[in-house]
């Protein structure tokens, strides 16, 4: 595992080269990320371990995921090329944060995980900072920065009592521990739900995705979420009990939660705004998918993280293609789409109907296994949960509608044209996220 560190690492240097780094970066990354994809490991033992690196099969995907989104997020981000935005400070925020998460989820150890966990922050922090579009972006950074480090103390305090107890915080010697208390349990698992975010601690997140520029977004969306559910699993097996007796709390508000959601993204005139909600709903079915602590309640939340790390990216760059075009992201202006850019709208389409589970997508077969077992724990459960499908539904397809038809705004072009690499980047998102259903029983061996 240190052949992909190290080439991330001495990736670094090469961003500031003057002409070439751009597009020379993006090709390493492309390159690095097929050779892990030859590293495949099917099962829940680790495979290639050193130096406290491994991986299994749930640490496999998300790595995967990070090559692919951070590769994605260079191309999209054509304008800090274009526009001589720093673009070689850029590209170096990205490799570090690229570096952090894939440390993060080839650690073996809880402590080391953390450490990386908490160090994919302040990339992130000035990714937003750096390049965010509004003077607002330095309070969304702050509410980002203090909502994790907040949670995060508590996690620090917990690891350290329970590498006392145990002594050993490797996950592979990681065994039921029956002396848990409320204190410890909710010192452990309450930076991962902020992370996630769970409902009621979710303010940040809009408010970093209105004010981050496309890469933050799609980072933010695509990997950075994943790394609370990914905690949350690797901790549950040794708080079985625990997670039996008070998994209600958390079920319950995740599934309330993704109702009251569902009905905020209907109330959305802003583009980003309303994905960033969306993905609020998302990951509280996830959280009850976990919580239900069931093979088809874990397997289904790994394949929605993995869906949703697509899909979301995908519909915040189809926005950005929109926002760069029209300099709104406003619903009220962005009317008519299907006029201006035609072409564009079947991606609209495509992306739209994969958000709301739409066949063959990959959050089809993932909402499917997190329904079940919900319904599994609890069969009153079945208003909270189809609610949550049918707001998604709902607002999937109003953003779609409402964007696509309608009078067209008279102060912008009569049609625009989107480049080929746009295309490509759409594409990119769109059919790993609709083909990886083929062998959807493949995420069913990640429990």
């Amino acid at each position: 595992m240190l052949m992909f560190i190290l080439g991330v690492i001495f990736v670094i240097p090469v961003c500031f080269l003057n002409v070439v780094s751009w597009w020379l970066v993006q090709l390493v990354i492309s390159i690095m990320g097929f050779f892990f994809m030859l590293c495949i490991n099917m099962g829940m033992c680790y495979e290639n371990m050193s130096y406290m690196f491994g991986y299994d099969l749930l640490s496999y995907g998300l790595v995967m995921l990070s090559f692919w989104i951070c590769g994605l997020m260079i191309m999209a981000s054509g304008l800090v090329y274009n526009g001589k935005c720093y673009y070689n400070l850029f590209m170096v925020f990205v490799m570090l944060l690229l570096l952090m998460l894939i440390c993060a989820f080839l650690s073996m150890s809880m402590l080391s995980f953390y450490i990386f966990f908490e160090g994919s922050l302040i990339p992130t922090l000035m990714l937003i900072l750096g390049w965010g579009y509004q003077p607002e972006r330095i309070r969304a950074g702050i509410y980002l920065l203090f909502y994790t480090l907040f949670a995060s103390l508590p996690l620090l305090v917990g690891l350290l009592l329970l590498n006392n107890n145990l002594g050993s915080l490797n996950f592979c010697v990681f065994y039921e521990y029956k002396e848990f208390n409320v204190f410890m349990y909710l010192c452990l698992i309450f930076a991962f739900l902020v992370k996630m975010p769970m409902f009621l601690v979710h303010l940040w997140l809009p408010s970093a995705h209105v004010e981050a520029p496309i890469s933050g977004s799609m980072i933010l969306a695509g990997v950075l979420l994943k790394l609370g559910g990914y905690g949350l699993i690797r901790l549950l097996n040794i708080m079985l009990l625990c997670c039996v007796s008070y998994s209600f709390i958390w079920i319950g508000v995740s599934l309330v939660g993704g109702v009251l959601i569902g009905l905020v993204c209907l109330r959305q005139v802003d583009l980003k705004s309303m994905i960033a909600y969306s993905s609020v709903a998302h990951m509280g079915m996830v959280l009850s998918g976990i919580m239900v602590y069931n093979m088809v309640g874990v397997g289904g939340s790994y394949l929605m993280m993995i869906a949703h790390g697509l899909c979301s990216s995908g519909l915040f760059c189809i926005s950005n293609i929109v926002y760069e075009r029209i300099g709104s992201r406003s619903l009220l202006i962005n009317k008519g789409l299907m006029v201006i850019m035609p072409s564009l709208s079947l991606w609209w389409f495509l992306l739209c109907s994969s958000n709301m589970a739409a066949p063959p997508s990959l959050n089809l077969l993932a909402e499917i296994m997190l329904i079940n077992s919900v319904l599994s724990w609890n069969v009153l459960s079945f208003m909270l949960i189809s609610l949550m499908s049918f707001f998604g539904a709902a607002y999937s397809l109003f953003l779609y509608s409402y964007s696509q038809h309608g009078s067209m705004y008279s102060g912008i072009y009569s049609c625009m044209n989107v480049s080929v690499c746009e295309y490509l980047l759409l594409f990119l998102h769109w059919f790993p996220l609709n083909f990886l259903i083929v062998r959807g029983d493949l995420f069913f061996m990640c429990i």
